[in-house]
């Protein structure tokens, strides 16, 4: 009989598509699409895997139970109906995550209380003492989400949001989330057949996460702790075998990884994270304005990049777009270049036409991830070239 259960990963908007293939790829069953998350099934040892492999997931949560609620009444009752000693005894400390999308149910924090009040007073009848509550370091994080009149009552297998990764320990004025930049990377076709390029790497995430893909390392293998390993079936034994599988499947990488950065700051923090990450083998860090670069291979070259906006780094941005354009006309031919910004009206400015435009967000900022195709020679030339032969 199978031991598969529903699961449901949460991403960001635009990620859909590439967290189902990578669950599908995982080996995850029943995958299915749903609004900056996707549903599937598996066993505990595929709970583990995908906290541990996937990329573009935030969150992983395990629902545990569903209900129709009328009103905060409704909502004690139900909870305290449950069965928590499965998951919590008096000794074990708990958090509680709350969402609502309801005319019914506008505060999130009260619907927190509620729960919390239920679960609280449900161990007190039964056993005559409860757990407590710790929001910062819990044993158990439970997510309540309320839509309309649904109530969905998951455990959070993950804990803090999957792109804490664990590697990052120094960051620039305007970092990029590590969710955000594999999934943009994936997103680019990213794969690591070729070089590649960050021209503006400030911390380095670019870097770390292109790395982590080109030679299929996990991307949480350097995160300290996982919510599950605190749960009370939480099987040790089966974890270890579920990481050295993942690293088994690890390959070579027979390509340069390379950053620039014109800050000795960013360098020296990127140069930190990559170490952190142990990935100094494959990636390589210069001082270096990306304006005043050349393109340092014959072959192709990938390239993505995360300039500044002016929402927090202070730049002309006309003048500074222009230069993007320019320098990937005259010194890159032969380039893939794609880069995420939220400023619209600057890709004006670049002067060339993007071959792609995806919409995506970077926080809450709506944004455009652009590719610009660099071609050998000139567009026209080799369109002659294709014609002859």
């Amino acid at each position: 009989m199978s031991n598969n259960f529903k699961m449901v990963a949460k991403t960001l908007f635009g990620f859909e598509e590439i967290l189902s293939k990578e669950l599908r790829n995982l080996g995850a069953v029943n995958v299915k699409e749903g609004v900056r998350n996707v549903s599937f099934e598996g066993d505990t040892g595929f709970m583990y895997k995908a906290n541990l492999s996937l990329r573009t997931a935030i969150k992983i949560l395990k629902p545990i139970n569903s209900f129709y609620v009328r009103d905060e009444k409704d909502l004690y009752n139900k909870i305290y109906d449950m069965d928590w000693s499965e998951y919590l005894s008096p000794e074990t400390t708990f958090a509680i995550d709350a969402t609502v999308n309801s005319d019914h149910f506008t505060h999130s924090l009260y619907v927190s209380q509620k729960t919390k009040d239920a679960i609280a007073d449900k161990f007190r009848a039964t056993d005559g003492r409860r757990p407590n509550v710790d929001i910062k370091f819990p044993d158990i994080r439970i997510n309540i989400h309320i839509q309309m009149n649904n109530c969905n009552v998951s455990l959070d297998t993950s804990g803090p949001s999957l792109h804490h990764r664990g590697y990052r320990t120094a960051t620039n004025i305007a970092p990029i989330n590590e969710v955000l930049a594999a999934g943009l990377l994936l997103l680019s076709g990213w794969d690591g057949q070729c070089h590649f390029l960050d021209p503006m790497c400030g911390s380095g995430t670019f870097l770390t996460e292109a790395a982590m893909i080109a030679c299929n390392i996990p991307a949480n293998i350097n995160r300290k702790e996982f919510a599950f390993e605190k749960w009370q079936d939480f099987d040790a034994e089966l974890y270890e075998k579920i990481i050295d599988s993942c690293l088994n499947k690890a390959r070579e990488f027979h390509f340069k990884i390379i950053g620039y950065d014109k800050a000795p700051s960013a360098v020296q923090k990127a140069q930190d994270n990559v170490e952190n990450a142990n990935l100094t083998e494959y990636v390589k860090i210069e001082r270096k304005n990306f304006f005043e670069s050349e393109k340092f291979t014959k072959n192709h070259l990938h390239m993505v990049f995360n300039p500044p906006y002016g929402e927090r780094l202070n730049i002309e941005m006309e003048e500074f777009y222009g230069k993007i354009g320019d320098t990937l006309k005259q010194n890159y031919p032969g380039t893939d270049a794609w880069f995420i910004t939220s400023n619209l009206e600057a890709l004006k400015f670049v002067g060339l036409r993007p071959s792609r435009k995806i919409k995506v967000f970077n926080s809450h900022l709506e944004s455009r991830l652009v590719k610009y195709v660099m071609y050998e020679g000139s567009k026209k030339a080799k369109y002659k070239n294709q014609v002859k032969s």
